[in-house]
């Protein structure tokens, strides 16, 4: 990629995220200086959205680090990386934070193709409704149960379909 003022090979790889539009920009070593991006930059993304204040008063406070590697809350914040598996566990409230702050939740949801997510929600409508007839025949209302059988065999249909 080439630097987008100079067309020098570009080695800083800039991604802003506002809103639902996603720009991008590439800077050579040079150009990165001129415009004030360091490699503490690199680092500084977590402290910018837990804030300098949050930082000064977990120091303060007892520092949190890792139980197994010793990594620290400090180590976290500066190189916005974890050391082991465990850091995961130690560090959930951050991370939580940070997530919700850059995502719109803690869980990844994904995408599910559109066939797939209606045959789903029929499979899970089925369920319900199997659960439905059980209920309708142990309590002997059997036109109802019949209803539900038939709603059933309708779901059916629209799956294989």
């Amino acid at each position: 990629m080439k630097c987008a003022f100079c067309n020098e090979m570009a080695t800083v790889h800039l991604t802003q995220i506002v809103g639902e539009k996603m720009q991008k920009i590439d800077l050579c070593e040079k150009c990165a200086k001129e415009k004030g991006i360091s490699d503490s930059m690199a680092f500084s993304l977590t402290d910018m959205l837990l804030g300098d204040e949050t930082t000064k008063n977990h120091i303060h406070e007892g520092e949190l680090s890792c139980p197994q590697c010793g990594f620290t809350e400090t180590d976290f914040k500066k190189t916005g990386r974890l050391g082991c598996p465990a850091c995961y566990e130690t560090f959930s409230e951050i991370i939580e934070t940070i997530l919700k702050d850059m995502h719109k939740g803690v869980v990844h949801k994904g995408k599910t193709p559109k066939k797939f997510a209606k045959a789903q929600f029929y499979q899970t409508k089925i369920k319900r409704l199997q659960e439905d007839l059980k209920k309708a025949v142990a309590q002997e209302k059997y036109e109802e149960a019949a209803t539900i059988r038939d709603e059933i065999a309708q779901l059916e249909n629209l799956i294989k379909s």
